[in-house]
């Protein structure tokens, strides 16, 4: 299912990051994101609310 919030997400195992576009167009990538977290977050039917949920404000982030 698409989301209203994130436009694309993609993760970099080795480095634990998750790169996060949003439909706004911002580019933010979160640090020490575990993988089971990405692996919960692509088979969540609500992209953006289990961001909201899991990973916004518990990760640090920088923006792209």
């Amino acid at each position: 299912m698409p989301s209203t919030v994130i436009r694309t997400f993609a993760y970099d195992p080795a480095a634990h990051r998750l790169d996060v576009q949003f439909v706004s167009g911002l580019r933010y990538a979160y640090l020490d994101v575990p993988e089971d977290e990405v692996a919960a977050l692509h088979r969540a039917a609500s992209k953006g609310g289990f961001f909201n949920r899991r990973i916004r404000n518990r990760y640090r982030f920088v923006r792209r």
